[in-house]
């Protein structure tokens, strides 16, 4: 990834998470490159949880019912965060949002975690919607917030399935993980759950630490359901190894938009 801003580069983010963030690579512009480009405002406050549960309510080991309407492409649109809802941000479509990873797990229990990584979270959704939100306030700062956020909807019960699935993902895969594809392999060492501020029926946060060349990167991504939708977000720290921060009023914003 050639270094950019950061509202440039959280356009791809969710393209280049595993190729970009988390892979081996032989060019060695690229750790500088991280410096300049998707970068998420660090905190201190993001806390780790690993025996707490983020999630509202437990899911069932039985296979969940349908619950809630299915959105079409164009329900999710209009359900999706707009630019003046929440003071500063500005929320355009992404571009190249159609076009979601290739990643594969090497460890069939971490699947769910690469499909999240890869912008195609499974079960596959019924339809998927992608916006990039930015904190305008910031504009011109090496650490300037930049969130992805994926709406997805999903039919038979499937969305509690999906969040089902990561949740034991979470849990299962947190000494690390390993992915492969056409660009080679990426390594990802640790998973942890973190305890952010809870929305929707239920909600998943937690972080998966990738590398670059021996540099931790963070990436943190929320999970939240209301009826048959799911929104995903996701925010990563390209300049250095602290959790960033997942603004919590775009996330409550965005909850309450769901029908």
């Amino acid at each position: 990834m050639k270094a950019r801003t950061a509202a440039m580069a959280a356009t791809t983010a969710v393209l280049c998470l595993a190729a970009v963030a988390c892979g081996p690579s032989d060019d060695k512009s690229e750790k500088d490159d991280k410096a300049a480009g998707t970068s998420a405002k660090p905190s201190t406050s993001a806390a780790s949880d690993p025996a707490a549960s983020d999630s509202a309510a437990s899911a069932p080991a039985s296979t969940p019912s349908s619950s809630g309407k299915v959105l079409s492409k164009a329900e999710l649109a209009k359900a999706a965060l707009t630019t003046g809802e929440v003071a500063s941000y500005e929320v355009t479509p992404m571009q190249g949002g159609e076009e979601t990873g290739t990643e594969k797990s090497e460890t069939e229990a971490c699947r769910p975690l690469v499909a999240v990584i890869n912008g195609a979270p499974e079960p596959a959704p019924s339809a998927t919607v992608f916006r990039t939100v930015m904190d305008k306030s910031e504009e011109g700062k090496d650490d300037q917030t930049v969130v992805t956020e994926i709406l997805t909807s999903h039919s038979g019960g499937t969305a509690q399935l999906l969040m089902r699935d990561v949740q034991d993902a979470v849990k299962a895969c947190a000494g690390g993980f390993r992915t492969s594809s056409e660009d080679g392999p990426s390594s990802y060492t640790e998973v942890k759950q973190l305890n952010l501020p809870k929305a929707g029926q239920e909600s998943i946060s937690y972080q998966v630490t990738g590398s670059i060349e021996g540099d931790k990167v963070p990436l943190v991504f929320q999970l939240v359901r209301t009826g048959s939708t799911v929104v995903t977000f996701y925010v990563a720290n390209f300049l250095d190894p602290k959790t960033p921060e997942l603004p919590a009023q775009l996330v409550t914003a965005q909850a309450a938009k769901l029908p």
